[in-house]
């Protein structure tokens, strides 16, 4: 995908270096999911304009049978895209092991986003139950991507379970909130040496922007692309909201000031 780096005289290697986890470099730091969508073709176009290469799916959501044209897995390359199954609709340790294990069986990679839901109307990560399934996931091969809450404590036991990657979310699933704790999302990001992507509650471009300006490594969003207007056009916005969050974090801002400034050195002037 062309981006405006791309087109700048800047290459973007030189501006940053690739998201790894798991020994696998990511040139984009947008994750996508790929539910919600009005038809597979949005879902397909709205993908390929954010420029992600990990893609997420439902296992419990989706029909695994990859030769049905109305499925969404019949649409996706694997050779095109990471395809991720989720353990999305989990309540249970145990169901999210099993689905896990099932996706596997299926044919995808041995990557899995984990989640395990606490509460049906907060939609809220139960935080014994995903350390529970992920230590397991763990001894069992898989390459765990933990969703999480946005907790210090949670995710620090979540990285020595073995995790890949840690999730905590920016805001309740489908919220659209945006990041409600920064300073709990740049807290995580200090103390873990595993990658942390953020999950959930992204809205808009801004959103983005604003959490990748904490210094995570990534950011993975559905909702918002799915039930934008356009999400083709939104899918694209927030590509560039994401890279653009993540160079104005490397670069540094300038120190907030109470008191005006000059732009121009005052030293100099002409009379």
């Amino acid at each position: 995908m062309s981006t405006l780096l791309e087109e700048s005289t800047v290459a973007p290697a030189a501006l940053d270096a690739p998201l790894v986890i798991a020994n696998r470099a990511l040139r984009s730091r947008l994750m996508v999911g790929t539910g919600k969508y009005r038809s597979n073709d949005e879902m397909v176009r709205a993908i390929q304009a954010s420029g992600a290469e990990v893609v997420t799916v439902a296992v419990r959501r989706v029909d695994l049978d990859r030769t049905k044209e109305e499925g969404v897995l019949h649409h996706l390359d694997p050779n095109e895209y990471l395809l991720l199954p989720n353990t999305a609709g989990c309540y249970t340790a145990e169901d999210a092991i099993r689905y896990a294990r099932l996706a596997r069986a299926a044919g995808f990679t041995n990557w899995v986003k984990l989640e395990v839901i606490g509460d049906q109307e907060t939609l809220l990560p139960d935080a014994e139950a995903t350390l529970r399934a992920a230590k397991e996931l763990v001894a069992d091969g898989f390459v765990v991507l933990a969703y999480t809450n946005d907790d210090l404590i949670t995710a620090l036991r979540l990285e020595d379970a073995g995790c890949a990657a840690v999730m905590p979310l920016a805001s309740p699933i489908g919220s659209g909130l945006g990041l409600v704790n920064p300073y709990n999302i740049r807290t995580i990001k200090s103390r873990l040496s595993v990658p942390v992507i953020v999950d959930a509650g992204v809205g808009t471009a801004s959103d983005a922007a604003v959490t990748m300006e904490q210094g995570v490594d990534g950011i993975l969003m559905n909702t918002a692309l799915a039930e934008a207007r356009d999400p083709i056009r939104m899918s694209r916005a927030m590509a560039l909201a994401t890279e653009a969050g993540r160079l104005a974090y490397l670069a540094g801002r300038m120190p907030r000031r109470e008191r005006a400034v000059p732009s121009s050195p005052a030293a100099g002037m002409l009379d």
